[in-house]
């Protein structure tokens, strides 16, 4: 049983394959089989319009945005070029202005470009 993943939705492991989707007997709840292998793969990073982010995209802000420890804000339409995923939290980003080295950037101000 331990091929079987855990209910998504109460966690219990009396779960079993019915065609292409998992189905929990305990809670009634299905989902599909590939949904447990994209999960296993880790946190999908989304831009603010949903669009995946990877290593090495650029993306550009879509809003003005203040930076602790500088007194030069990021403009809309900055472009961030080669940027970096943070492990295990798909809400921030890292990367690099032309003017601002360093930064951790939150997705939602962010689009793919």
């Amino acid at each position: 049983m331990s091929e079987f993943p855990d209910c998504p939705q109460c966690g219990r492991s009396n779960v079993y394959a019915d065609r292409d989707q998992w189905v929990c007997p305990d809670c009634g709840h299905e989902w599909p089989a590939s949904a447990a292998s994209e999960e296993a793969a880790g946190p999908v990073v989304r831009d603010s319009n949903g669009n995946p982010l990877a290593a090495g995209d650029t993306v550009v802000v879509i809003k003005d945005l203040k930076v602790k420890g500088s007194s030069i804000p990021l403009k809309q339409g900055t472009v961030i070029r080669n940027i970096r995923l943070v492990e295990d939290d798909p809400e921030h980003i890292e990367g690099h202005s032309d003017k601002i080295k360093g930064l951790v950037l939150k997705t939602q101000f962010l689009r793919k470009a």
